[in-house]
């Protein structure tokens, strides 16, 4: 069962769950967002029912232009696998949409109740880490030789604790 892209405050912004049909759309998207190869096995998981809310792809005046894909982990965490969306579409708060998208789901959950948002964010990768900071991620270590691929091979280990206020879609005034 597919379901119809679901507006955002933003009439020009849409998501929707992921599904075979719409798999291929994801893989090319991954194809151009990041610098390694995801597995079928990546593919399968992301689509799986019970992460329906936490795997996404972005829309923008109904073009597909990013994604954001999560798996639950130990019953009680949500590991952010993948979030991006592609340059000519940065900065118009997309991947600011999803991220808050995604906060607000794992609040709400209640079997398993999530207790933390965590990802690993590329040393070199400064602007990203700065982005989950403006989201109230922090810094929780650094895992040396994440990376197998790709240089350099650290990464930050970031996490947001959820608690009860995140349930509430908290848009705040741009000043």
């Amino acid at each position: 069962m597919s379901n119809p892209p679901a507006s955002s405050s933003s009439s020009r912004v849409t998501f929707a769950s992921l599904t075979y049909r719409n798999l291929g759309t994801v893989k090319k998207l991954n194809s151009v967002l990041f610098p390694i190869k995801y597995s079928d096995k990546f593919y399968q998981d992301i689509i799986a029912p019970e992460v329906e809310d936490f795997c996404q792809l972005i829309y923008y005046n109904d073009v597909p232009v990013g994604n954001i894909c999560c798996r639950l982990e130990n019953n009680k965490d949500l590991y952010l696998m993948t979030m991006g969306v592609l340059a000519p579409y940065r900065s118009k708060q997309l991947g600011s949409q999803a991220l808050k998208r995604v906060i607000k789901a794992a609040a709400s959950h209640s079997k398993p109740k999530i207790r933390r948002i965590y990802l690993h964010v590329q040393v070199s990768n400064a602007d990203a880490k700065r982005f989950y900071e403006r989201h109230g991620f922090k810094e929780a270590g650094i895992k040396e030789d994440y990376y197998k691929k790709i240089m350099p091979r650290g990464a930050w280990i970031l996490e947001r604790i959820i608690d009860s206020e995140d349930k509430q879609d908290q848009e705040k005034p741009e000043l």
